[in-house]
């Protein structure tokens, strides 16, 4: 793993034996000060955004519009409490509310009744889906035109490509790139990442973009207690090296590790089937994030949360409760010891069941570490200078 800085506060130590109910959520002082704000390519962002995906998605998180007035106040909560870092894509929403999820957002950044100055310092991080029928930098760039009607602002955050085509149609891939260039060159966004790429191609589009003149910013990954294998610390390494920022999506397993659920009290829908399967062999990893939670009067979630924060990720926990929000607010505002870091992580190792990775996440690049990150790198570079090399 890559050089992980943690601060004890021995303020939050206790001997309690259960885990403490969340308390009543009225800060009177900012969560996050300017200075504990972090580098995201050219904007300053806070250490923790908040994820969209269940804001317009009936299938699998239920999503109803009457959810929306609660969705508001939690967009509001959140941006008073310093966070500018919010999570969409432009595929966000199901059937006939594919795109709400945008266009929730962007009503919401309309509507802030706080001080235009916090308003115009929100950061959106939207990703384009790869979709078969997007094969020209063009269309990208109507993509992004479209996602910026949605959003209602003039200039995206963060441009990501939500997924590599590497895989399984290579040719696209090119365009894709292009795209992002097209973006960028245009001033539709600030910065550009992507989202799902293995570690060779994160090479690979970094270098192609370098000498386009356009810095790839972030790499998002699935990344958490439960989603910590190869993929995960080679991506980790190889973005602390290039400079690039790896955001953690879905730090708590889809809710796996929030404490809430057990094998019989599973959740609806195809989360559950997925639960049933997991649950049964993470208990080594639930009952360290239990005592760790008990010890520091915190919950599961926060520990998890800030165990991402402690490995200098900036995760994006999703949201769709007010409740929720102030329970990922609480991740806030203090750290984890180094030992309990290597604590949790050997818990997740001593568990034999981990999180299904995603389908269109490119391959690992076994050889990866820290002694011949530079050699690798080269090679990398020397076995491909030209064209779209497919992940193995």
């Amino acid at each position: 793993m890559a050089q992980i800085n943690c601060i004890i506060n021995p303020l939050t130590q206790t001997s309690s034996t259960n885990i403490p109910t969340l308390p009543s959520f009225n800060p009177k002082l900012p969560l996050i000060w300017p200075w504990q704000k972090v580098k995201l390519g050219p904007m300053s962002v806070s250490p923790i955004g908040f994820g969209t995906w269940a804001w317009g998605n009936q299938v699998l998180w239920g999503y109803e519009q009457s959810m929306d007035a609660e969705l508001q106040r939690i967009f509001n909560l959140a941006v008073d409490n310093g966070i500018n870092l919010f999570d969409t894509a432009d595929s966000y929403g199901t059937g006939k509310l594919n795109g709400q999820s945008e266009k929730l957002l962007g009503k919401f950044i309309t509507e802030f009744p706080g001080q235009k100055r916090i308003q115009d310092d929100i950061a959106i991080a939207t990703k384009f889906a790869a979709y078969p029928w997007r094969l020209t930098p063009g269309q990208f760039v109507k993509a992004c035109e479209a996602s910026l009607d949605r959003l209602q602002i003039e200039q995206i955050g963060i441009g990501q490509l939500h997924w590599s085509t590497a895989n399984y149609a290579p040719l696209q891939e090119r365009a894709l790139w292009d795209g992002l260039v097209a973006m960028y060159d245009k001033g539709l966004v600030k910065a550009v990442g992507v989202s799902n790429y293995g570690p060779k191609q994160l090479v690979k589009i970094h270098d192609y973009l370098k000498t386009r003149g356009v810095p790839l910013s972030s790499a998002q990954v699935q990344f958490s207690l439960l989603s910590i294998g190869d993929d995960q610390k080679d991506l980790l390494d190889i973005s602390n090296s290039l400079g690039i920022r790896l955001i953690s999506y879905s730090p708590l397993g889809l809710g796996m590790l929030t404490g809430k659920y057990s094998l019989s009290t599973l959740p609806r829908g195809p989360r559950g089937l997925l639960f049933g399967w997991i649950l049964s062999g993470i208990e080594p990893l639930l009952a360290t994030l239990r005592e760790i939670a008990v010890k520091r009067k915190k919950t599961m979630s926060q520990v998890a949360i800030n165990w991402c924060i402690s490995n200098g990720t900036i995760p994006i926990p999703g949201v769709k409760t007010l409740n929720q929000a102030k329970e990922n607010l609480g991740a806030l505002g203090w750290r984890l010891s180094f030992d309990e870091v290597l604590q949790l992580e050997d818990a997740a190792n001593q568990s034999p069941k981990r999180m299904i990775q995603n389908i269109f996440q490119t391959r690992s690049m076994r050889s990866w570490n820290k002694s011949n990150s530079k050699i690798v790198l080269e090679r990398i570079k020397r076995a491909d200078n030209i064209g779209i090399w497919k992940e193995t």
